[in-house]
């Protein structure tokens, strides 16, 4: 029999629809408005990772003490390869630091010729000798062109260590590495010297002349540890007639100069 109550025909409803268990004391009201959710916080930011700071570079010596240690180990080297380990083991000179090689020479020692640059370039430092570039590959024609070629020379720079950028080495870098370049002379003990551009010419002659005024003349160089001083000749280095071919006239003369003094003996 159907029941007469209105709310009881309602409850059996809800059951027959599954709404068979109650959830809450009162009811809610489904046409309300939606209570405001509070705004969800804020992400932390990661933790940033720390910064890249590259290790500083070994504290280097002053120049003047760097020097000294560089004359008290070349005067301590009796021989050419004694020399090339102490300057391969030399770390006074900051530009050791950015090269990726010691440069020390090439050719044979023996020649009595000894040919003098500036310091390493790009080709040089990567691949470990001296004058392998494109300066280098002048030197060997201009050597060729008065019958020398590398078994007749031996070649090496006032610096070891490429100066980054190729730039002019400072004062500093050279006085740090000539020590080892006047012992490099007395082992080497050549008759000839021929000093190619104004650092190697102006470093060792004591000249404060660019270039230009002392190209083609001789000097006499001495040398601690040799009983005379050795005949030496100022030219242009091979870099700087790529730059200025018009010079390479000159540097022909001065080539000439060379072969007649190698073949009057030295």
């Amino acid at each position: 029999m159907p029941t007469s109550n209105p709310l009881a025909g309602l409850l059996d409803w809800y059951v027959a629809m599954g709404a068979d268990e109650a959830i809450g004391a009162e009811a809610r009201n489904r046409l309300a408005p939606a209570p405001a959710r509070p705004p969800p916080p804020s992400p932390q930011p990661a933790e940033a990772p720390p910064a890249y700071r590259p290790s500083p570079p070994a504290a280097l010596a002053p120049p003047s003490d760097a020097a000294e240690s560089a004359r008290k180990l070349a005067a301590a080297a009796r021989t050419l390869p004694e020399l090339e380990a102490a300057i391969r083991a030399f770390e006074g000179c900051a530009l050791k630091q950015t090269a990726t090689n010691t440069v020390i020479a090439d050719g044979n020692p023996a020649s009595g010729l000894m040919v003098i640059g500036e310091a390493p370039g790009a080709d040089e430092d990567r691949v470990g000798k001296p004058f392998v570039g494109r300066a280098g590959q002048l030197l060997d024609r201009m050597l060729a062109a008065i019958g020398i070629d590398r078994s007749r020379a031996y070649i090496t720079n006032v610096l070891y260590w490429r100066p980054p950028g190729n730039r002019t080495p400072s004062t500093d870098e050279i006085a740090i590495c000539l020590p080892f370049l006047w012992r490099h002379i007395a082992l080497v003990n050549p008759r000839v010297v021929v000093l190619a551009g104004g650092t190697a010419a102006s470093t060792l002659l004591g000249r404060k002349e660019g270039i230009m005024r002392l190209r083609g003349r001789w000097f006499e160089l001495p040398v601690a540890g040799l009983e005379k001083p050795v005949a030496a000749l100022a030219t242009y280095h091979p870099s700087f007639l790529l730059r200025a071919p018009a010079r390479k006239s000159e540097a022909w003369i001065d080539l000439l100069s060379l072969k007649a003094k190698l073949e009057a003996g030295g």
